[in-house]
């Protein structure tokens, strides 16, 4: 991997050698005295019995310093296509914001969508259904979308059947990835899973940036297929492209993150002699996490400062870590395993120190999702199986999110994917009969019982509807396969 200089000062000062040395396990998951207490919104259905927010990898800002959530719910109406576009009923991208759930609608027809993220003015993108079938591979074709002020603005493509938009920026620069009509046999192995649900796209993926109504193709980092998944309030762009058109022992060209500055992409490279790494997340600044398999095996989480790719290691003992988000300050929370592998806990790594955040009490495993500038941390915490709980960590202690919601909701919250600046939380819970929600917690106080009660948005919701239809998804094929990643059961 070539050596770069840092090339904004900004990054430059703030960079830190992340050296790996690890405090004690942070326990504590008892309550104490100052116990967080939320309102607990379920977020509903427009009818059917899914409602989502979206994670990744890379992961989407799907919750705003406003408190709009935004994602994707289910309608009553069955999914026309062969392939389901999420649970087999046509789902139409959401809006949550102050007690009032917003359909934003699809394309024109019987159409899917979903939004991926948002800015704090309440831009939104994501994709949707056009009504028409790919061609070469059977399967709906998509188009990225933005919503703004109630008007859903189309994308397009680069000539192919598919595009999608994953962010935007304050300045409301969008990025994504667009398809051309070039043959590619790789591009579905893109990102890990560039496209929808894994769906295959036969020709190559484009990186993009659109702004002022002009899409740009951002080129790639030597080999056929780019997709941009990252974009901050600098115009940094971040996302994934392959170095070559020659398979690996993988079976697909080297993949790489790289960061896109003013016309210039940036290969942030590989940890070792690996061949595959991605980014999850990216702070104002431009700093970069994501995984990196060193020689093709197990992940390691690294961040990226403006120089070079630091390898954040494997501080609990075992093989494998993974960097999920990293917030302004630069502190970067994922997981790491034990020795041996068989279990892991979540982790933060601040000023060149990783620490064991521990799990909820009984359970052996948890990772962390992400963490806001205030350093309050969520994520998910298991006995590595299943029987899953979200959590939140401040202040050295765990809680269990089910735990700080009045009583009586038929929800369990499982994982929890986002939490702003506010302390507010979004994510997705269970169901008794296995159907999933959207949820937000929305801190109170609880010396006001009255502002802590529990709120269910959709009153409409069809709670006598029919039966799941069976699931059609045929899987596409994971490039993730090969790696022993932890199995996290949510």
């Amino acid at each position: 991997m070539k050596s770069r200089p840092c090339i904004w000062m900004s990054v430059a000062c703030l960079a830190a050698a992340l050296t790996m040395t690890i405090q004690l396990p942070a326990q504590g998951n008892a309550p104490n005295n100052h116990q967080p207490r939320y309102r607990l919104v379920d977020l509903g259905t427009f009818g059917g019995p899914n409602s989502i927010v979206p994670t990744g990898p890379p992961l989407f800002k799907v919750l705003n310093n406003q408190g709009t959530v935004v994602g994707a719910a289910d309608t009553s109406i069955p999914d026309p296509y062969p392939y389901c576009f999420l649970f087999c009923y046509v789902s139409h991208p959401a809006k949550w914001q102050n007690g009032s759930p917003t359909d934003l609608g699809a394309l024109p027809g019987v159409n899917s969508g979903v939004a991926f993220g948002l800015n704090e003015l309440g831009v939104i993108v994501g994709l949707s259904e056009n009504g028409s079938i790919d061609p070469l591979t059977g399967y709906p074709a998509y188009d990225a979308v933005v919503w703004n002020n109630g008007r859903m603005s189309n994308l397009g493509t680069f000539g192919g059947s598919v595009s999608g938009a994953a962010a935007v920026n304050n300045w409301g620069q969008v990025v994504g990835f667009a398809a051309n009509t070039i043959p590619d046999s790789y591009a579905s192995s893109l990102g890990p899973c560039a496209t929808l649900d894994c769906w295959p796209v036969a020709t190559q993926l484009r990186a993009f940036l659109w702004q002022n109504g002009r899409k740009q193709d951002l080129g790639t980092l030597g080999g056929n297929d780019a997709v941009a998944d990252l974009v901050n309030d600098l115009g940094f762009v971040g996302g994934v492209s392959y170095t070559n058109n020659i398979p690996s022992d993988l079976g697909i060209p080297t993949m790489d993150p790289f960061v896109w500055i003013g016309g210039r992409m940036i290969d942030l490279g590989t940890l070792g002699s690996g061949h595959f790494s991605y980014p999850n997340w990216m702070n104002l600044w431009g700093q970069t996490v994501g995984n990196s398999a060193p020689s093709d095996f197990w992940y390691h989480g690294f961040v990226w400062d403006g120089g070079r790719m630091r390898d954040l290691g494997t501080p609990l003992g075992g093989d494998f870590s993974t960097a999920n988000w990293i917030n302004d300050a630069g502190q970067v929370v994922g997981d790491a395993s034990f020795s041996g592998d068989e279990a892991w806990h979540a982790v933060r790594w601040e000023n060149g120190r990783a620490t064991d955040l521990g799990a909820i009490a009984g359970d052996s495993c948890s990772d962390a999702e992400s963490i806001n500038n205030a350093g309050e941390i969520v994520g998910s915490s298991t006995n590595c199986s299943e029987d899953v709980h979200g959590f939140l960590w401040e202040n050295g202690v765990m809680y269990d999110l089910n735990a700080l919601i009045p009583p009586g909701s038929n929800l369990a919250l499982v994982d929890p994917l986002d939490i702003n600046d506010n302390g507010e939380i979004t994510g997705g819970a269970l169901l008794p009969d296995g159907t999933q929600h959207a949820f937000l917690l929305i801190p109170c106080n609880e010396h006001d019982p009255g502002n802590c009660q529990n709120q269910l948005l959709a009153a409409e919701e069809n709670t006598n509807r029919s039966p799941l239809p069976p699931q059609r998804v045929k899987s596409g094929r994971d490039p993730m396969e090969h790696f022993h990643a932890p199995n996290y059961s949510r």
